[in-house]
């Protein structure tokens, strides 16, 4: 990873990728990308760009030399149901510019894929890597496709594509953005700020999660890993840690013995429950050493003590 194009750099996982690969390549390395303008000051490059603009993005390519795309532009899953033209439209559209422009060429592509790739008949429990895969969302029929994309982009035209299913991913550093599993990170926020929370899922249901310092590495390592050690080339099941809405609650008490949470399942309950409960990621650990390091525990008081400072709350 000589010269970096992140996409989507202003999102939720890119804000966070992005500073991670700042300490590791320095400024003059990196060129973030997204259809929202950055905030000044600048810590590198910024190019405003819709990234189904395949002409104007391969301008980009070339003018920075750019050798590694982590492609992260997306909508995701709630908000993707409530507009499925377009999420079909971003979510693929931008997938097959990057992997057209990076044919011929050379560059290594990071895409996510998501556990909305699994749907009502997919097995919920130590769901393995190879199984049903009937997704009853756009956006997790924009995952699956995009999934069968990358294998024929690799096995057609030879482009070195990686990726992971992430799970819910629970970050401090930037609010939700219209996911079916951002109750796990509007649920802190509002344990600071008003110690009550409604949650739009039950209180049993139970999810797939990683906290984003586990998210960025993975994305990271896999890209860093030999050619032959990445060996499925549609996704990878990733996973960390499982808990119920319950088990969250009872793990913010231990810190704020005050908080309430209350419930109100929406319809983002049904995209839930046709997720895993559990995910079988032994493929990722054998193949490229994937290993979590936080648990429910460890992202709990990391939130907190994180939050707290952002929000300034004690």
């Amino acid at each position: 990873m000589n010269k970096i194009l992140i996409t989507g750099v202003n999102g939720q996982i890119g804000t966070e990728l992005s500073q991670k690969l700042l300490a590791k390549v320095g400024p003059e390395n990196i060129v973030g990308l997204d259809i929202r303008p950055a905030l000044p000051p600048y810590a590198f490059p910024h190019e405003t760009i819709d990234t189904t603009n395949k002409e104007a993005i391969r301008q980009v390519v070339e003018k920075y030399r750019i050798d590694t795309i982590f492609h992260l532009a997306s909508l995701l899953s709630a908000r993707g149901e409530l507009n499925p033209d377009q999420t079909w439209d971003v979510n693929m559209g931008g997938l097959k510019s990057m992997l057209d422009i990076a044919r011929g060429t050379g560059i290594k592509i990071f895409w996510p894929s998501s556990i909305a790739v699994f749907g009502p008949n997919s097995p919920k429990d130590n769901t393995p890597q190879n199984t049903i895969l009937d997704p009853n969302t756009m956006y997790g029929i924009t995952k699956r496709a995009g999934e069968l994309l990358c294998q024929y982009y690799f096995d057609k035209f030879h482009v070195d594509v990686r990726s992971v299913r992430f799970p819910g991913i629970i970050s401090h550093e930037t609010e939700p953005g219209g996911g079916t599993t951002d109750y796990a990170v509007e649920i802190f926020y509002e344990a600071i700020r008003n110690k009550v929370y409604t949650s739009f899922v039950r209180e049993e249901t139970c999810l797939p999660m990683m906290y984003m310092e586990d998210a960025v590495r993975s994305a990271i390592e896999i890209m860093l890993a030999e050619k032959e050690q990445v060996k499925v080339r549609t996704s990878y099941n990733l996973a960390a840690v499982s808990f119920t809405v319950t088990e969250m609650v009872a793990e913010i008490r231990k810190h704020i013995p005050e908080f309430l949470c209350n419930y109100a399942p929406d319809f983002r309950q049904a995209i839930a429950d046709a997720w895993p409960r559990v995910i079988d990621d032994s493929r990722a650990r054998q193949d490229w050493n994937w290993q979590h390091e936080y648990d429910l525990s460890g992202i709990t008081q990391d939130m907190i003590e994180n939050l707290r400072q952002k929000l300034q709350m004690t």
